[in-house]
């Protein structure tokens, strides 16, 4: 029986990544909606408001959709935070 290279693992590795980020957007948009605050984006006549919606869009084109979700949230790691500076 032949082992997997080490190389062969890592895509597998990203993707099972990929897709417990977009479990976790689900959740958190599900439970913003539920709060009342939905995590809501417009681009021209694209509104993206529903959990369902962005689970979608990060499964699509998860480069895209979750930084976008991260911004629209107001958890976005890289801005910075008021007061310093």
């Amino acid at each position: 029986m032949t082992a997997i290279p080490p190389g062969a693992l890592v895509p597998i590795f990203v993707l099972l990544v990929v897709i417990a980020l977009d479990a976790w957007v689900y959740t958190d948009a599900r439970e913003r909606m539920r709060r009342g605050s939905p995590v809501s984006v417009s681009v021209g006549s694209l509104r993206i408001e529903t959990p369902q919606a962005w689970f979608l869009g990060c499964l699509i084109l998860w480069v895209v959709f979750f930084p976008l979700y991260l911004a629209a949230s107001g958890r976005n790691p890289f801005a910075r935070s008021r007061g310093q500076e």
